[in-house]
């Protein structure tokens, strides 16, 4: 018996064709029925019951917080919304929404298979990607929205990431310059680029307000990395880990979600030697915030978690400098560094492996830097407009490119 291989980037390829296949016969056929009906009636308007003003696409639980501050907002206004997701326990099913019906619809080819066939005038996503790959226009959507879902720059998705929607929803004026320079080098349409500030982040700096932490507790350090074999803990794990519990201090180690399926063996081993030490704490929580409002300084890597820390508590912070491969990545063909390297050495101090037998020292130093913490305050005032209002400003452009569609 033969069998066949199809490897996975060929997969996709011959997914997208026949999906795409699929969606023209359909619109084709619709369009014709419609015309039929149109005829048969005499030449009186038809209602088509399947298409909707607004639709919302959600990859999943993780981005809640990115389209909670939008969705209460169209609630709010009793504006009707679609609001798909590919994860069965969104937040949003536990919402009492009048006026935004939720919906699962898988996850994958499933859910790209379903969008693929939507009919409406704004579809608002953070899925980047649009007509790259499985995930392609639908002939009966309007209009495509991207917003940004962290306030780095728009140039670090992956290549293509941006360049087929028709607006994308920034979280600063400064994300614009290299957004129009890709449009121009690529000779690619034009997108509405629109300032309406960081949701997730409203989202947080309201949680932020009721959290209630000690005076008196112990000085606190987090260890917060991304994962892979770049992140502090492949990189170094003992060589960082071993001197910060010798400090005394109360070390919180978070490693990233991923690290627990990408490099579990790595966490084992950790978890294991520093088993019995008291004052080393593991945080797997789905929520950041807690550990973020005890830490008196982080230490971290290339993760996003350095803004989130930053914007939302002017605490000091340490990164250890990683080597970011830009190929595969839109900055790629930016010749200027992306400004989320660039103002890491403005807003924190590099930690270099020759430092770790110091490290107290090099702790309590850093959280004596004056400059940084004015420096942190004009980085958020650049990256994270608009503060609080991102819902308010979302639903307003949303609405005001409706109405100019129709």
């Amino acid at each position: 018996m033969m069998v066949f291989y199809i490897d996975p980037g060929t997969g996709s390829m011959l997914f997208s064709i026949v999906i795409g296949l699929v969606t023209m016969l359909y619109f084709v056929g619709k369009a014709a029925f419609i015309k039929l009906k149109f005829v048969l009636s005499g030449g009186k308007a038809v209602a088509n019951g399947d298409r909707y003003s607004f639709v919302i696409y959600s990859e999943g639980e993780r981005y809640w917080n990115v389209f909670k501050p939008v969705v209460e907002e169209f609630e709010r206004r009793q504006i009707p919304v679609l609001f798909y997701t590919s994860s069965e326990h969104d937040p949003i099913f536990s919402e009492e929404f009048t006026h935004v019906k939720a919906e699962f619809i898988g996850e994958g080819n499933k859910a790209f298979t379903r969008l693929n066939f939507l009919e409406a005038d704004v579809c608002l996503m953070t899925t980047p990607g649009l007509d790259v790959y499985q995930l392609k226009r639908s002939r009966g959507v309007k209009h495509y929205s991207h917003i940004l879902h962290s306030p780095g720059d728009a140039t670090t998705y992956r290549l293509f990431g941006l360049d087929y929607f028709d607006s994308v929803l920034l979280t600063g004026e400064y994300q614009k310059a290299h957004l129009r320079l890709l449009e121009e080098k690529r000779n690619i349409q034009v997108k509405d680029l629109e300032v309406v500030g960081c949701p997730y982040l409203d989202v947080l700096q309201e949680k932020v307000s009721s959290l209630k932490v000690a005076s008196d507790k112990p000085y606190t350090v987090l260890v917060a990395p991304s994962w892979g074999p770049s992140g502090i803990l492949s990189r170094y794990g003992k060589e960082l880990l071993d001197p910060l519990v010798e400090t005394g201090f109360t070390i919180i180690v978070r490693p990233h979600p991923q690290s627990f399926q990408s490099e579990k063996d790595v966490l084992d081993t950790l978890k294991s030697r520093y088993e019995q030490k008291s004052n080393l704490k593991w945080d797997s929580n789905r929520e950041n915030l807690t550990s973020l409002s005890q830490a008196d300084i982080m230490i971290s890597d290339f993760s996003g978690v350095i803004f989130d820390y930053a914007f939302l508590f002017n605490r000091p912070f340490m990164y250890v400098k990683a080597d970011f491969d830009a190929l595969p990545y839109d900055a790629y063909d930016i010749e200027e560094e992306p400004w989320t390297f660039r103002v890491l050495n403005e807003i924190g101090l590099e930690l270099k492996p020759e430092s770790f037998s110091a490290i107290k020292q090099v702790l309590l130093d850093a959280s004596e830097n004056e400059l940084l913490t004015e420096n942190r305050q004009k980085a958020r005032e650049t990256a994270w407009q608009y503060r609080g209002k991102s819902g308010e400003r979302v639903v307003d452009y949303l609405l005001e490119k409706q109405k100019n569609l129709n």
